[in-house]
């Protein structure tokens, strides 16, 4: 099917395809980001004059008006910390009473949050959302790529954790979009590490990807065959990442400090922090003199100690990996080999453990900090060559919708692969039903209190039946980025109505994780709520069905029969009120026996009133 491109008035067209600007691939990371170009297969990671290809993730809104970013950023943490915003990627995504119970820790001053609930930032006079943030990081890699390579560039594949929501994707292209840029695609940063690693060692078989890096943590089970990168299984927790890494060691050093800490002092010891674990991935110990405010101190730390304090979240990382592989029902002695991405990756302690934990040393033949903007430079020019790599990613959570008695249909599994749409049909509760709500939910519980609401909305102009004669198919459809569609239609009218699924900025991705996690620890727990929870509805449409059927044909009864059918309703009613699920099965049992009769008489009723006036010969 072939679309038209509808501009707005005065709105500018977009140039014909020859007239466009490179397409890049950019890794936006919580502590560094880079970006990178494909060409003809062979890649270049983008550099400054002095060589490096890292831009820290680090935005100064000065004073003077100008917003710096990268290093120029880092340096005013030195002098001007209260208008600099660092780690902004933990907040994209997440809405501003979701970051209430962050505010002790987080070295920011929450702003009035923005229509919709997204969270927004105090920063000296100004009031930033991590959308607009996130956009001047992205806008510097532009303007880094373009001075370098001397040309336009307009379009970019972006890499996003692999737990990532729909939330925090949409404001991950709403950041782009400000930048500039035009998302060709977001792939998750693990499936972009295997696209490189894949292409430049022409390896297949099976594959873990170990990304550590600032903010987030993902690991992902991926199949390696012919061009076709597959996520058989994906884990992870997008609060976990070097930052609480230099976040545990600062505590340490205001311990040694003592006093009070303020939001900026805070800032400045983080990046001491971080000065400190770095140099102890490439010394035994480390020492300096802090100046913070007035005061004054002297610290120091050795490697052993550093391993000791850091130990806890790599331990995370690994229960997080064993609950994949199992999943996956994967031993770790099948895999090819486990390839490391992000900076935390440098750590010493880290590649240790992970050595440990899979019985052989990880592979680290590409620049852990550079192959995720390596892979979406090679989706970019594949996407740009018309030649699209295919890239089989999954859904980290299932997606479902919400039933009679608050269960959880589940539509699409979770660790299907996407792009992918399925649909089911469904039918009305009640006689002369015309509306249907469809309430979209995201998690892996039973119940819909239980899991994560995504949407709503309602399905009118359903012709009045009888309950149960309607049919509604609902359709789910996840494309490439991971973004969420569902749609419903009426069969007999064609009727139908749809939502481009866009939840509010309200979730936290280790909410999201913690839901997987609750699921396992709940399981038997969730399917007893559930099969309580089909007992009553399907009591209630029982009581129902008899209850509409006494007011149409009540006259078939006597008074003794009437009253018994009605101690039988009774008896469900009460059961419906209880935790038994055997007392509803019995009631409605009985109410079944109860009505029996009743129904014979009903049928011979109507066989009849079919049959009047026609002569036996019409019935051959």
């Amino acid at each position: 099917m072939q679309f038209l491109q509808i501009h707005e008035p005065g709105e500018t067209p977009l140039p014909h395809e020859q007239e466009r600007g490179l397409a890049v691939g950019i890794d936006l990371g919580t502590t560094n980001s880079v970006v990178a170009i494909a060409r003809q297969g062979k890649t270049e990671v983008i550099r400054d004059a002095a060589g490096s290809a890292l831009v820290p993730s680090v935005v100064a809104y000065g004073e003077d008006g100008v917003v710096r970013v990268g290093e120029a950023a880092r340096r005013e943490l030195e002098y001007q910390p209260e208008t600099v915003v660092s780690s902004i990627k933990r907040l994209m995504g997440r809405g501003a009473e979701d970051v209430k119970t962050l505010g002790g820790t987080l070295p920011y001053e929450l702003g009035p949050p923005a229509e919709g609930g997204m969270v927004r930032l105090k920063i000296g006079e100004r009031v930033v959302s991590p959308v607009e943030v996130s956009a001047d990081i992205l806008r510097t890699l532009k303007d880094r790529t373009e001075i370098a390579l001397g040309q336009n560039v307009d379009r970019a594949v972006i890499t996003v954790p692999a737990y990532f929501d729909d939330a925090a994707r949409t404001a991950t292209r709403d950041a782009a979009r400000l930048a500039g840029l035009e998302v060709l695609r977001l792939v998750n940063e693990p499936t972009a590490a295997a696209l490189a690693y894949g292409l430049d060692s022409g390896s297949e078989g099976l594959y873990a990807i170990y990304d550590l890096g600032g903010g987030t943590f993902d690991f992902s089970l991926l199949r390696l065959e012919k061009g076709v990168f597959q996520v058989l299984a994906t884990g992870g927790d997008a609060a976990l990442g070097g930052d609480d890494f230099d976040h545990a060691i600062a505590e340490r050093f205001f311990k040694e400090r003592g006093g009070t800490v303020s939001a900026d002092d805070t800032k400045q010891m983080l990046m001491v922090a971080r000065e400190a674990k770095e140099t102890l991935s490439e010394q035994p110990t480390w020492s300096a003199r802090i100046a913070i405010g007035d005061v004054q101190s002297s610290h120091t730390l050795d490697r052993a100690t550093l391993e000791s304090v850091i130990a806890p979240w790599l331990d995370r990382t690994l229960t997080i990996c064993r609950g994949v592989l199992e999943d996956a029902g994967v031993e770790p002695a099948a895999l090819g080999g486990i390839v490391l991405v992000g900076g935390s990756t440098r750590t010493l302690l880290v590649r240790r453990k992970v050595a440990e934990f899979f019985g052989r040393e990880p592979l680290a033949d590409i620049n852990p900090d550079e192959v995720v903007a390596v892979g979406a430079a090679l989706q970019a020019e594949a996407l740009t060559a018309g030649s699209d790599t295919l890239l089989l990613d999954v859904t980290p959570l299932s997606l479902g919708l919400e039933t009679m008695g608050g269960l959880v249909e589940k539509i699409i599994d979770r660790n299907t692969p996407i792009p992918v749409a399925k649909a089911q049909e469904f039918t009305t509760y009640q006689d002369g039903q015309t509306a249907m709500a469809i309430h979209v939910v995201q998690g892996e519980r039973e119940m819909v209190d239980q899991c994560r609401s995504l949407g709503r909305f309602e399905l009118h102009g359903i012709p009045p039946m009888v309950a149960g004669a309607a049919r509604i198919r609902v359709s789910f459809a996840v494309d490439a980025d991971g973004l969420l569609t569902v749609s419903a239609q009426e069969k007999t009218t064609g009727v139908e109505a749809g939502i481009a699924v866009k939840p509010s900025y309200g979730l936290s991705e280790d909410e999201m994780a913690e839901m997987l996690r609750a699921s396992i620890d709940n399981a038997r727990e969730d399917m007893d709520r559930r099969l309580l929870a089909e007992a009553r509805v399907e009591a209630r449409r029982a009581v129902n069905a008899v209850s509409s059927a006494l007011v149409a044909d009540g006259d078939l009864l006597n008074a003794v029969e009437r009253g018994a059918i009605d101690q039988a309703v009774a008896a469900v009613e009460k059961a419906i009120s209880g935790n038994d699920r055997d007392a509803i099965g019995a009631s409605v049992e009985v109410l079944e026996q109860a009505t029996q009769q009743f129904a014979e008489r009903r049928m011979d009723r109507g066989i009849r009133a079919a049959l009047a006036g026609r002569h036996v010969d019409q019935l051959r």
